[in-house]
């Protein structure tokens, strides 16, 4: 069995309600209506069969028309009655006479069957009567002089014909007249509509742009008149102008706000690269040419100015980023990038124990070389530094359809919890003192979403410990 689905759009509701509203409305005439003309029709045919019960009773005591054996009565010599006039007479729950009077002064005999049912009524008032073999019957019966029962009877089917009739014309009009106003209603109601129809596009049309970071232009406004007066749906359509207004206004001023940001960084980067330089030179010069201390202080400097340095390149290649300076564009053999970087850890971490998974091919993807190695640098780096001595480090390279993925697992600590929702960010960092020892800056992994996202890539992780994993998918065009 099939079920009616809900109407889904506004426009579609209010004309399904309003079809329902007014089908009910219909339904309710139509009741009434049959109900009053069928009160109307019956109490007309009482009247009828009342009038003639009279002239059977009349005939019947004016005269005696039974033959000199005492036979039944004679209905069918009553003059005045209508055709199908029902005729009968009962002693002792016994028919004497029963015959329906028909056109022409011919009558018609009742089956043995309607003689039972007429044998077993009562006197009484106007009641339906149904009689085997000739239909429904309203009758009415009474005593005569001798004590008979005397059953007239008049045929139920001319009212019944006219309600029928009625109902058919009721449903053929009301039917048409609910189509009409449904075709109606629906143009209207479209009519009516259609700015909000519009709202609901432009909407559509802003959820689909990308308003998380860069300028957002927003689309058209949605005509509507000015001013508080109007409808409902117009006064939607100005609110819904202004709110676009607002956030159009509100992403400009975020816009400045980040754009002013990215120069600062740019320029500050800029201003620390040369004094950067010039400290790490003189360091140089003083340690080939100073005594023991002052050595051991100006190395200090040197790696201070080292570390200085690496973050400013890291604040540069953001900024760059973020501006949305395109990166290279050419075929990489990532499979070379891989085994290089796996092979410098190897060097920068040999307490730990790499291992390597490659596919039989070199995979190619297009992108930026220098850009894809600091990700595989910054990954690998990222676990030597969390993770203690002895830990196994596993970097698999798998080609996929239509993408190349791209996994660093380790079975070290894994990640704090307070620190998973926010690992991607800017200078997030652990507190252990491995990662203070190397002066991690908390750049590392911000750096590697940044640039998986400008390859049009993804990177996501599972911090599960003992399974820490790092997964990185690029298009391999």
């Amino acid at each position: 069995m099939s079920v009616l689905r809900r109407p889904r759009t506004l426009r579609a509701k209010v004309v399904v309600g309003t079809l329902a509203t007014i089908a009910v409305a219909f339904a309710l005439v139509a009741a009434v209506t049959v109900i009053a003309l069928h009160r109307f029709l019956v109490d007309r045919l009482d009247q009828q069969l009342t009038a003639a019960g009279t002239r059977f009773t009349n005939h019947l005591d004016g005269s005696d028309d039974r033959d000199a054996d005492n036979g039944p009565h004679r209905f069918d010599v009553v003059a005045g009655q209508a055709s199908g006039t029902l005729g009968a007479s009962v002693r002792d729950g016994h028919v004497e006479a029963a015959t329906i009077i028909g056109d022409d002064n011919h009558s018609t005999s009742l089956s043995t069957a309607a003689r039972d049912v007429i044998a077993g009524l009562s006197a009484g008032g106007p009641r339906d009567v149904d009689l085997p073999g000739v239909g429904e019957y309203r009758v009415l019966i009474v005593h005569d002089h001798d004590g008979d029962l005397i059953v007239t009877g008049l045929p139920k089917k001319p009212v019944d014909d006219t309600i029928a009739q009625l109902v058919l014309i009721e449903s053929i009009v009301f039917g048409v007249a609910l189509v009409a106003v449904g075709l109606a209603n629906a143009g209207l109601v479209r009519l009516t509509l259609r700015p909000l129809r519009r709202v609901a596009d432009t909407a559509k049309d802003v959820a689909t742009l990308p308003l998380t970071s860069g300028e957002v232009v927003l689309p058209e406004r949605v005509p509507a008149e000015t001013g508080s007066g109007g409808d409902e749906v117009t006064q939607v359509s100005v609110a819904f102008n202004h709110m676009l207004d607002e956030v159009e206004s509100a992403f400009a001023a975020r816009e400045a706000s980040e754009d002013r940001l990215r120069r600062f960084i740019a320029d500050a980067s800029h201003e620390l690269r040369t004094p950067v330089a010039v400290i790490r030179s003189h360091a140089e010069y003083a340690q080939r040419v100073g005594d023991e201390e002052m050595t051991r202080s100006l190395r200090r400097i040197e790696a201070e100015a080292d570390r200085m340095g690496h973050l400013v390149e890291d604040l540069l290649l953001l900024a760059r980023l973020d501006s949305g300076r395109p990166l290279a564009r050419e075929e990489v053999d990532l499979t070379r990038i891989v085994l290089d970087s796996v092979s410098d850890a190897r060097v920068a971490a040999p307490d730990h124990h790499w291992q390597l998974a490659l596919p039989p091919e070199p995979v190619t993807v297009i992108g930026d070389d220098h850009a894809l190695r600091q990700v595989l640098a910054n990954l690998l780096a990222n676990a030597r530094t969390h993770t203690p001595a002895g830990t196994h480090v596993r970097v698999v390279l798998r080609e996929q359809p239509g993408n190349v993925l791209v996994e660093v697992t380790d079975d070290g600590p894994g990640v704090p919890p307070e620190l998973a929702g926010r690992i991607f960010e800017r200078f997030v960092h652990g507190a252990d003192e491995r990662a203070a020892a190397t002066g991690s800056s908390g750049l590392g992994l911000s750096i590697v979403a940044a640039i998986a996202r400008a390859h049009h890539g993804s990177v996501a992780f599972d911090p599960a410990p003992g399974a820490t994993t790092f997964r990185i998918e690029l298009p391999t065009s």
